[in-house]
């Protein structure tokens, strides 16, 4: 949808979360020299300023991302999440909010490629300056759900497909599945990350479901519920990121990481954590 900005939401709670999972994804495709493909099929314009009319409208990072930039017990994945965010923003004040692609583009190596797309115009824009001259990097403004069939399998046999659309487009539950069963049906080996909101939509309680069917070789289901659900339908009252293909090493993280983001960024009494897993 060309009217959403995550410039709105940048540093939130869900933010958190699909940042979170995805760096410990990114280091462990690290562990072998052979090089990967990034593909991140709704990337934003990169990085957010938090100090801008955007993020400061409803100020979603405090309950965020601020919630854990002074503590000092951090564990070890969320530690290096928050890490790469103070790199983001080296005079060492929460200014800055770096999206996936600059996260990935400080955990990418020499080797790996970075393919990213983006419709929005001023998005596009800013994220092609920004990461588009980039060795190895291609920036594309094209539908993402569309650009993935040209990107999978990718030529080095590894790859990291990224999916987190607003969810606000026409249709973006089914093209989530329709896109999905695709690229696992050309690239059965890929590592899918795909992050949901958890709102009050029969679509989205229905997803984890829909995206289990597409993953015969395992699959890892993590979700995070901060606010009390709106009987509206109105809010995002946490979000979940399901990964097919997950690195043997992330529930073990996941089982560290849920309890202690439930207690920092709960924001009511209820708040609380789902986690599972079908191993391959």
């Amino acid at each position: 949808m060309l009217a959403y900005r995550h410039a709105f939401h940048a540093g939130n709670h869900a933010d958190v979360l699909k940042h979170t999972v995805l760096t410990q994804v990114l280091r462990h495709m690290n562990a072998k020299d052979k090089p990967y493909r990034l593909v991140d099929t709704h990337a934003g314009a990169g990085g957010y300023s938090l100090e801008g009319r955007y993020a400061q409208k409803k100020g979603e990072y405090e309950q965020g991302i601020a919630r854990l930039w002074e503590r000092n017990d951090l564990p070890a994945a969320v530690a290096d999440y928050v890490e790469l965010v103070r790199q983001f923003n080296p005079d060492g004040r929460l200014t800055q909010y770096p999206g996936s692609p600059a996260l990935a583009q400080m955990v990418l190596r020499a080797q790996d490629q970075l393919r990213l797309f983006e419709l929005h115009p001023t998005d596009h824009r800013i994220l092609a300056s920004y990461l588009g001259p980039l060795k190895g990097a291609e920036v594309f403004d094209t539908d993402g759900f569309d650009g993935l069939k040209g990107q999978v399998p990718p030529s080095t046999r590894r790859a990291v497909v990224l999916m987190d659309p607003s969810y606000e487009g026409n249709g973006d539950y089914a093209k989530v599945v329709s896109a999905l069963r695709d690229a696992v049906t050309r690239f059965a080996e890929g590592v899918y990350v795909v992050w949901y909101p958890q709102v009050t939509k029969l679509e989205a309680a229905q997803l984890p479901r829909r995206l289990e069917a597409l993953a015969p070789k395992g699959w890892l289901h993590a979700r995070l519920s901060v606010q009390e659900p709106d009987r509206l339908g109105f809010g995002l009252a946490g979000s979940g990121v399901f990964v097919i293909n997950p690195p043997y090493t992330l529930h073990a993280q996941m089982q560290t990481v849920l309890p202690y983001l439930t207690d920092v960024l709960g924001q009511y009494d209820g708040a609380n954590y789902l986690l599972e897993e079908r191993p391959g």
